[in-house]
């Protein structure tokens, strides 16, 4: 075990002694500020959140009052109805329009987050073939096992890095633009009953975090089997690269066949599950859980033989 964290210390160390590692990091955080400055500008939290919110009770009481409009779409009006009178009554503004809304929101800079580990990713493997120091790894007195492992550890502990970078900026960016006298907001939920429960606002954002993670790691990992695979660092970046961005577009065309729901990129957001609308009519959370770890455990083991079975003097 002191082995394998002294080879994920030096993993690291090769990580951070490189420039465009800061880059990255100083690049993320310019995003992160930009976002949000754009991002408060449209959320216009100077209006009057309680006229809409009449409005909306208003609004959704009549619609209820409408025959021809299916009982579900009735359930959602009423839940809405009542989430704006809860806020009414007990003068808690839109969540969209305090500092929890901009973190939120900030969420979707995971891809950057996520782009900017596969170019680490894309690169541990097969740049120490490119490199030609793979030999001189492979010397030491530890296990082609634990030095893959290494470089897997590392890797995400780049990209946990990267993701507590995001979210402190976004909530120190945000508590400035916003203010911070609602950092105290709860979530509000609605009941079967209808009642409206208030939980842990920091808890729901962490939890929105901490679905996009899922996503994340499928795809690093996905980043990393293919640097193992190939010893082209600028193939395996690109591949991985170009993987992530079109794999939403291949699963628009996929979910036209029943089949389609097994695609890896059908199952990596999670978040449409918090809300209850599944990408298709059927799907699980347990069901998209258990395609990830068969992809999970998928790539890991083709790293894994590839690496053990590969000739380095070749």
């Amino acid at each position: 075990m002191i082995r394998l964290l002294n080879l994920i210390q030096n993993e690291n160390m090769k990580i951070y002694r490189r420039l465009r590692t800061w880059i990255m990091g100083l690049l993320l955080l310019a995003i992160v500020v930009t976002f949000a400055t754009f991002s408060h500008a449209g959320a216009n939290p100077d209006h009057d959140w309680r006229a809409a919110a009449k409005a909306t009770i208003e609004h959704n009481q009549q619609e209820i009052n409408n025959p021809d409009l299916p009982a579900k779409f009735k359930i959602g009006l009423r839940d809405e109805m009542a989430l704006q009178q809860y806020a009414l009554d007990h003068n808690q503004p839109p969540m969209e329009t305090t500092l929890w809304g901009g973190v939120e929101r900030a969420a979707g800079l995971i891809q950057i987050v996520t782009l900017f580990t596969v170019i680490i990713a894309g690169d541990m493997v097969a740049g120490e073939f490119t490199w030609g120091t793979i030999k001189l790894l492979l010397i030491r007195p530890a296990t082609r096992a634990k030095i893959l492992a290494s470089k897997y550890a590392a890797t995400l502990l780049f990209a946990a890095a990267l993701l507590v970078t995001l979210f402190v900026s976004a909530l120190i960016v945000n508590g400035i633009l916003y203010g911070f006298q609602n950092i105290g907001l709860p979530h509000l939920t609605v009941q079967a009953d209808g009642s409206v429960r208030e939980g842990s606002m920091l808890l729901f954002v962490l939890a929105t975090y901490g679905l996009k993670l899922i996503q994340l790691v499928m795809i690093v990992t996905l980043a990393f089997m293919i640097s193992t695979v190939f010893r082209s660092s600028s193939l395996a970046i690109g591949l991985s690269i170009f993987i992530m961005f079109m794999g939403q577009v291949i699963t628009f065309f996929l979910m036209r066949y029943s089949w389609g729901k097994y695609f890896l990129f059908a199952n990596t957001d999670l978040t449409p599950y918090l809300e209850g609308k599944p990408l298709e009519e059927g799907m699980t959370m347990g069901f998209s859980i258990t395609v990830l770890i068969f992809y999970f455990l998928l790539f890991n083991i083709l790293s894994w033989e590839i690496f053990r079975r590969r000739d380095i003097a070749a």
